[in-house]
């Protein structure tokens, strides 16, 4: 009987421990998980600021000052070290983030998740975004090595660091998920650029639009889908000369839409994803510099998006936002200048039907069979065999919708075509605008930049301001890219670019600022055809009215205009709402939201109810009004905002009015504003019951979420700020500005920053998440911006990083 109870004794401790150490499904080996020496309780400690590092490669060695906020202040003797230096740094503070981006870039998260993440995997590899890498890689090996070896330096010093970890140094999400991390190439900073070129770029409808067309015909459909806006306040002024463009508009051809119907497409960046960015110029200037402003519109993740550092070598001296993965300052200032970049969301991605022939071997183009190239895609899958995807590519693109994936007709595809993966040079723009010392310098230096189309802002010491909206874009022939093409004709190609000279841009305008807001670029005198992809037209508004409203202008005014929560799209619909809905059908407990809402004054403000009731009534009304475009197994796509309420306004008596579903009613916009209220009033009065109230606060719920959404303990949530889409300070539940900056341009540049995090990308950290409420309150924060790398008193910590020998 002892041996026995000796035997299921062992027996047990065998199980326990297996159990303990053996990832099951989504549960982590909470064995290793939880053990003391090399567990999650390794992750509590701060970062250490101090000492001396050794780094093999390095040429001299790398002074770095750390400030109170973490921020390291990095003095290098050469572009080299400074590089490796920005690696191995970004690697300390936050290594899981600056790899997993790229796994996600990569199509790789089958290797972290399992099989579940198959289907995300297959659409990133099928969007070409690997391709897109290896094109950027190749392009660098032929025309930029200097440019490549920087890179090559930034993946050392990543590699240096990942190299003196031990399992128990590993980021707490690589044992909870049970990884380990990888060594850095130069590819995987071609896939976090490939990563910001998709999500700032990637959000395109033609294919919806196509479903649109088909079902609701030409007249309706530029009704709805106008490529102007009856008000147009463009990023570039209205009253710009192009006469100075001598290259004309690809001619029209005979080409007609191909009206195929798909019934869903790959998932597609959030929407919002977009900026504001301002300059004004020292006339307008109460201290008589000119000052900046930037604040990208963004996902709300921790760790946060951003990493600010600054980065000095004998010859340049830069300061502001990184983004791990990238090297050199994306957003912030030099000695001379600053810079900052909102989306342009130009239309840099069309799709083409392509016909194959039998065995799939060749696509029909110009009366003639080409070859098709395959990329066969080898996608590991944690705890089960590799998957392989056979990705066609036609000179279009690749094929991603095909009999394989998303589509069952076996004889045709669609293909993309894509800027992104035409390769280029993006980094190069970074790395010589952090050296920039002028505005031909700002220019030279954009002229490397391919994709995402971005309005880059500027100001210099000297007393420029300009605005360049800088992508390389398609000279589209009039209407091209709205809808699927025929990929068998050829004059359905892009024909050629717009000449980088002739992109839309000014300097020094008359009316003394610059700005831009995801507005439409151009108006309608531009000689190149500009889609209208739904473009931002509230928030514009709101700044350049703020900038024309007086003469001057201060620090003060750039904060207040940051954190500016007025609701222009609900001032310009309310009231009508108001005034045509009949109240006499209410019931009391509808009248007390009714007068709720009658007595807003369109600010987003934490403390208020307005907002919400908006939101409610504004969401139910749109889908009330838009039903005829919910129709079945067909990706379709409903008119933006502006339109939508354009249409209320001026075509009250419609079709589309009328509720689908009624057969026996002809409903009107009064009707609908009734009908939307009650639902809005039903919903706010649970939310009421579910959180006690239906204020801003509550109603938004802002969050900054964990990039593993799974991860509760790792977020921040009900965060206490106000605005919302389409508002100047656009923070909406998870999305807003994810970076503030503003910068004097005095000599040197004064400058303040914000963001929603901290430096650290470790849970455990004092600065993980330490910036978020002087974010939500609209504080900012001194940027120390050192002259030389003599320490002063606001650095807490000095790291020296040594050469091996």
């Amino acid at each position: 009987m002892k041996y026995a109870k000796l035997l299921l004794s062992f027996i047990l401790t065998i199980v326990i421990f297996f159990v303990l150490n053996t990832k099951m499904g989504t549960i982590p080996p909470i064995g290793k998980f939880l053990n003391p020496y090399n567990g999650i309780w390794q992750n509590e400690h701060d970062e250490s600021i101090s000492g001396e590092i050794t780094i093999p490669g390095l040429k001299d060695k790398v002074t770095v000052h750390y400030d109170e906020q973490l921020i390291p202040h990095v003095f290098a003797q050469n572009e080299h070290d400074l590089y490796k230096a920005q690696g191995y740094l970004t690697a300390k503070h936050r290594l899981w983030q600056l790899e997993f981006q790229t796994y996600a870039s990569a199509g790789r998260l089958s290797e972290i998740f399992g099989e579940t993440a198959l289907n995300y995997d297959r659409s990133e590899r099928r969007r070409g975004m690997g391709y897109g890498a290896d094109q950027a890689i190749a392009y660098m090996k032929k025309n930029d090595t200097e440019t490549l070896r920087f890179i090559q330096d930034y993946a050392d010093g990543v590699n240096a660091y990942i190299n003196q970890l031990s399992p128990k140094d590993y980021p707490v999400e690589y044992k909870l998920l049970d990884y380990k991390p990888e060594e850095w190439t130069p590819k995987k900073t071609a896939l976090l650029l490939m990563y910001m070129t998709k999500m700032l770029a990637g959000y395109d409808d033609d294919l919806e639009y196509t479903n649109v067309l088909r079902e609701i015909g030409e007249k309706n459909f530029n009704l709805l889908f106008p490529d102007f806006f009856d008000i147009t306040d463009p990023v570039i002024p209205k009253e710009t000369d192009w006469s100075f463009i001598d290259v004309p508009q690809t001619d029209l051809p005979a080409s007609k839409v191909v009206l195929d119907t798909i019934t869903a497409t790959i998932i597609k960046p959030h929407p919002d994803n977009g900026s504001n960015n301002w300059a004004i110029s020292g006339a307008k200037s109460k201290t008589g510099h000119p000052i900046l402003a930037n604040d990208p519109h963004l996902g709300l993740n921790l760790p946060a998006i951003w990493y600010i550092m600054q980065l000095s070598t004998p010859n340049h001296n830069a300061f502001g936002a990184t983004i791990p993965g990238a090297l050199g300052v994306i957003s912030g200032f030099n000695q001379f200048i600053a810079w900052g970049e909102t989306n342009a969301t130009r239309d840099v991605i069309d799709w083409y039907k392509v016909e194959f022939n039998e065995d799939r071997t060749k696509y029909k183009y110009d009366g003639t069979w080409k070859d098709v190239t395959i990329r066969v895609e080898d996608i590991k899958i944690k705890g089960k065999e590799n998957y392989k995807d056979s990705v066609l590519y036609t000179h279009h693109g690749p094929v991603v919708y095909d009999k394989n994936f998303m589509s069952d007709n076996g004889r045709s595809g669609y293909a993309m075509r894509w800027i992104g993966h035409e390769g280029g040079n993006n980094q190069k723009t970074f790395i010589e605008m952090n050296k920039a010392k002028n505005y031909d310098d700002y220019v030279s230096a954009l002229k490397y930049w391919n994709a995402p189309a971005q309005n880059f802002v500027f100001a210099s010491t000297e007393g420029d301001i300009a605005l360049w909206i800088q992508g390389k874009f398609p000279n589209k022939w009039e209407g091209q890219g709205k809808f699927l093409m025929d990929g068998s004709n050829p004059e359905n190609d892009w024909q050629s670019y717009i000449p980088q000279a002739y992109n839309a841009h000014t300097k020094n305008p008359e009316r003394g600022f610059v700005s831009s807001a995801n507005q439409h670029p151009v108006d309608e005198n531009y000689p190149y055809y500009v889609f209208n992809d739904g473009y931002e037209t509230y928030r514009n508004r709101v700044i350049n009215d703020y900038f024309n409203s007086k003469e001057k202008f201060g620090i003060d005014d750039f904060k207040a205009l940051h954190n500016n929560n007025f609701n222009l799209k609900a001032s310009e619909l309310l009231p009508l709402m108001i005034s045509e809905m009949d109240t006499s059908e209410l019931t009391e407990d509808e009248l007390i939201i009714f007068n709720e809402i009658k007595n807003w004054k369109f600010n987003n403000d934490i403390d208020e109810v307005g907002p919400s009731i908006w939101r409610q009534w504004y969401g139910k009304l749109r889908n009330l009004l838009w039903d005829e475009f919910d129709i079945e197994d067909v990706a379709m796509m409903k008119p933006y905002t502006y339109q939508t309420i354009y249409f209320l306004k001026h075509h009250s008596s419609h079709e589309y009015i009328d509720i689908v579903e009624t057969k026996d009613k002809v409903e009107t916009s009064q009707d609908l504003y009734l009908i939307a209220f009650k639902e809005a009033a039903e919903r706010l009065n649970e939310i009421k019951s579910e959180k006690g109230d239906y204020k801003w606060l509550k109603y938004k719920a802002t969050y900054a979420g964990h990039l593993l959404q799974g991860l509760p303990a790792f977020s921040r949530f009900d965060i206490p700020i106000g605005g919302d889409r389409n508002i100047v300070n656009a923070t909406s539940e998870n999305h807003g500005p994810s970076w503030r900056m503003i910068v004097e341009m005095t000599s040197p540049p004064t400058a303040l920053g914000i963001y929603p995090g901290g430096q650290s990308g470790n849970p455990g950290s004092k600065y993980y998440d330490n910036f978020i409420d002087d974010w939500a309150e609209g504080k900012y924060h001194e940027l120390n911006f050192l002259q030389s790398e003599t320490t002063t008193a606001a650095m807490i910590g000095t790291l020296t990083l040594k050469p091996t020998n």
